[in-house]
């Protein structure tokens, strides 16, 4: 499924989704590693924990020819071009033991004054499109807790069902952001839904 490329770039109607840069790091933590984007995530992020991250995105990437995405915003409606608002993009499930292990994900992170705006569909739209039609994936999940209507909210949207089969409990994550709940939807599903 890995399809490398030198530097992945892929353009939306408003957004970038790109491959990362050394120098995005500190603006990407800046943005995005505060109380209310990391909410139900486990919370701010210490430097180990950031670092962490920082590894696996370019592990997966190396992996499997696909990570979350560097999110950047087009020129639009007096927005600057470039400016960065999160991530969005596919990795390959990596909590070992879980029903879900290896199966790709879908996944985003959204700074807060970008919420809102369509951007975290406009830009899971185009991951899943990614995903089934230049990756070959055959089915694409994505993850959240109950508490975070606003994540499997946007699942529903995209067409994604719900599998409580395969929900989970993460222990890296304490109980009140237990179990880890799945969407999920097939290859067949989404070139049905992008037809209609």
């Amino acid at each position: 499924m890995a399809e490398m490329e030198a530097d992945f770039r892929h353009e939306t109607d408003r957004l970038v989704l790109r491959d990362w840069r050394a120098e995005d790091w500190p603006r990407f933590w800046q943005l995005t590693n505060t109380p209310a984007v990391m909410r139900w995530l486990g919370g701010v992020a210490d430097e180990a924990t950031r670092q962490g991250a920082m590894d696996r995105l370019a592990g997966y990437r190396e992996r499997f020819g696909h990570t979350f995405w560097l999110l950047e915003r087009k020129h639009d409606g007096g927005h600057l071009s470039g400016e960065m608002l999160g991530f969005c993009g596919l990795k390959c499930a990596n909590v070992e033991g879980s029903p879900v292990f290896g199966m790709v994900e879908a996944g985003w992170r959204m700074r807060e004054d970008a919420w809102g705006h369509g951007y975290a569909k406009e830009a899971a739209t185009a991951s899943l499109d990614l995903g089934f039609n230049r990756f070959g994936a055959d089915e694409i999940i994505a993850l959240t807790v109950v508490g975070n209507a606003a994540s499997w909210g946007l699942m529903r949207k995209l067409g994604m069902r719900r599998r409580e089969d395969l929900d989970y409990v993460d222990d890296h994550y304490p109980p009140e952001l237990n179990p880890t709940i799945v969407y999920l939807i097939t290859a067949q599903e989404w070139a049905q839904r992008r037809d209609d």
